[in-house]
């Protein structure tokens, strides 16, 4: 079947991309480190127009090494599994997601910058887990399952247990990203049918179904069908040879 295998060809993007942003926002921390610079007030400041420029910035901005290590492995490994399973609607979840997360935490948040790549972690999480369990494709709904079984403790950070932390943030970009899964449809792959699911499929014509009388009994040894006896003809055709040919001629 055509396009059977279509969504899931690994290219050098399926890798590249994703540490290619996690190596941007490396530098950015290594940056501020390095010249003693602090990019905090870029975040996401809730009911502020200033702050609408951390809804583009903050990703890319955080605390410490802690907060930036943390946000880095789930951060590759989910935008890996997008790229790959996901190809076509990458970059449109991508940009769609970070963006509504952002305005989604500029709406919810408390009055403080927001920062870090968290809530594109958790946007990623929310796509990847529902997109899987929607498709139906047994490829994505493993997927998913393996999603929610090494994150799936993500989920107690969206709410308001530790002040420190923007469960503004982690709830936006779940919201954000479940949201994506259902509204994007096109573009993913469909899942595969069996024989019997298909539309051109005949019961009648099913060697296997042959067994089985109108009760439902298995028939073990199939009647054999009639063989009908054809007339066989025989055709000669006399060819004559070359030296009777030349004898004919001689006598004439």
């Amino acid at each position: 079947m055509k396009g059977r295998n279509d969504h899931f060809k690994f290219s050098t993007g399926v890798i590249g991309y994703p540490l290619l942003f996690v190596l941007l926002i490396w530098i950015v921390y290594w940056f501020e480190v390095r010249f003693g610079f602090d990019f905090n007030h870029f975040g996401v400041y809730p009911r502020s127009i200033v702050g609408l420029r951390g809804v583009l910035l903050s990703p890319f901005i955080h605390s410490d090494i802690s907060h930036l290590w943390h946000n880095t492995l789930p951060l590759l490994i989910l935008s890996a599994a997008l790229f790959y399973f996901y190809r076509p609607n990458a970059w449109k979840v991508l940009f769609i997601g970070v963006f509504v997360t952002g305005v989604c935490t500029w709406l919810l948040g408390r009055p403080a910058n927001h920062i870090g790549a968290s809530g594109v972690v958790y946007m990623l999480f929310g796509f990847l887990f529902f997109k899987g369990i929607i498709a139906k494709h047994f490829r994505l709904t493993a997927l998913s399952f393996v999603v929610v079984f090494i994150y799936g403790s993500m989920i107690w950070y969206i709410l308001p247990i530790d002040p420190k932390i923007s469960w503004e943030g982690h709830l936006s970009g779940l919201l954000t990203g479940s949201v994506l899964a259902f509204l994007i449809k096109r573009g993913v792959a469909k899942p595969i049918l069996y024989t019997w699911e298909s539309p051109e499929y005949k019961p009648e014509e099913d060697e296997f179904l042959k067994h089985f009388d109108e009760n439902g009994n298995f028939i073990e040894q199939l009647p054999e069908e009639e063989q009908v006896d054809e007339e066989i003809k025989i055709v000669y055709q006399y060819k004559p040879d070359s030296t009777d040919q030349n004898k004919t001629e001689e006598e004439r």
